[in-house]
């Protein structure tokens, strides 16, 4: 049975240690994570492996974070979350090093992908418990910030250290992952947000199932976990594309410059996650729907871009709309889900959305590479999915909303 036991902040700060502790270990985790992708993609690339093998490494990723939800969330709303973050740091260094002592990338890429299905719930379900809910849009704001510039350099120099040692790069993700690993040690000790009488497994997944019913009609957090799913669906399918892109358009063949273009979208992200932190609160939400809609505009426009610089500028324009759009919608659940299911338990499900549709989307690109389809096309007819989907997404709250406005002047007439 779900309990809306919630912790008091401990420090409504900003600064304060436990943010900072908290956004260091997300730093040094994101770095790890961004470079394992391009060592993995690296070690594809020197086993030979055929080229649909490489969009896979999002699958075999994404799948843990589905099975695990019911499991997840509550083990993050059951425990302080820093010591969360703690065990699921160790098990992505586990997957890292198993890569690197000659697991297949696949199967070492998914381990990773058990761990950081469990990190996710605590190192943003965190945020409530630290602020307060006026903060909560900068807090996430920080939050992205430091996850951006991790990944900007984590692609960066995983592609680096990939063209030179795909050993160096494993060690080097490795380290990273204990690093955060320390940081985590630094978080305070907050009490549990939702602990559980029972951690059987069919207690915990009923327990999943009724916070799923929760947030799914709660209106606010089914716009959020919808919104945000199309968002990182297609992040990850764009960073695929462009792997395959760039021999194809820019006629480059090493790991590094698709990881910099990846690290130049992360630029854009940070600049966009910036400007809503100032212009967007949970009151002012749907300001962030044109910046979505605009994404799926711009993606076709980059895909036919044939020159560098050019392909860097609408890499970062795409990057600062998705993050002026998934910011404020990430808040939002954030706040839904502590007032009602806990936070933990709100992120857990909102990964089953988002890795649900990271499937769905780079698994279509992955059909579309097996049936020899180019990719220029490709990242066209990508482009003009996401459009639909954001902007019926939009349209749907925009009418809904319209709706509840005329429900009201009508009451109160």
């Amino acid at each position: 049975m779900i309990q809306t036991n919630q912790p008091v902040s401990q420090n409504d700060s900003l600064l304060s240690r436990g943010m900072i502790a908290v956004l260091a270990a997300q730093f040094f985790s994101a770095l790890a994570d961004n470079a394992l992708l391009f060592a993995a993609i690296a070690m594809l690339k020197f086993l030979q492996a055929p080229d649909w093998q490489t969009p896979l490494l999002q699958g075999f990723f994404a799948i843990a974070f589905i099975f695990l939800a019911p499991f997840v969330g509550p083990f993050a709303d059951s425990w302080p979350k820093g010591r969360v973050m703690l065990v699921a740091n160790a098990m992505k260094c586990a997957g890292a090093v198993a890569m690197l002592f000659g697991l297949h990338p696949l199967l070492a890429y998914n381990l990773v992908g058990v761990g950081a299905a469990a990190y996710s719930p605590a190192k943003y379900g965190i945020l409530s418990e630290l602020v307060g809910a006026d903060k909560l849009v900068k807090a996430n704001s920080m939050m992205e910030g430091s996850t951006i510039v991790a990944i900007l350099l984590g692609a960066v120099l995983g592609g680096m250290l990939a063209d030179w040692s795909i050993t160096a790069a494993l060690t080097g993700v490795a380290a990273c992952y204990g690093i955060a690993g320390l940081a985590n040690l630094f978080i305070p000790k907050l009490p549990p947000a939702h602990p559980l009488a029972t951690f059987s497994p069919i207690a915990l997944i009923n327990d999943f199932w009724i916070a799923l019913n929760t947030l799914v009609r709660n209106p606010d957090a089914r716009f959020s976990m919808l919104g945000t799913s199309v968002f990182w669906g297609s992040g990850s399918t764009l960073r695929f594309l462009l792997v395959a892109w760039v021999p194809v358009a820019l006629f480059i063949a090493d790991n590094g410059t698709a990881a910099n273009l990846s690290g130049v979208v992360a630029i854009g992200i940070a600049l966009g996650a910036a400007a809503a932190a100032k212009f967007v609160n949970l009151e002012t939400i749907n300001r962030a729907l044109p910046a979505g809609i605009l994404i799926g505009l711009l993606i076709p426009v980059f895909a036919h871009t044939t020159n560098l610089p050019t392909a860097a500028m609408m890499l970062i324009l795409i990057g600062a709309c998705g993050g002026f759009y998934v910011v404020p919608l990430n808040a939002l659940l954030q706040e839904r889900g502590h007032e009602t299911v806990g936070s933990g338990h709100a992120i857990a499900i909102q990964n089953v959305f988002e890795n649900f549709m990271m499937i769905i989307m780079v698994g279509l690109y992955t059909l579309m590479v097996k049936a020899g389809m180019p990719v220029v096309a490709s990242a066209s007819l990508f482009g003009l999915l996401v459009f639909l989907a954001i902007g019926m997404l939009a349209w749907l709250r925009m009418r809904k909303m319209k709706g509840v406005a005329v429900s009201i002047e009508d009451v109160t007439r």
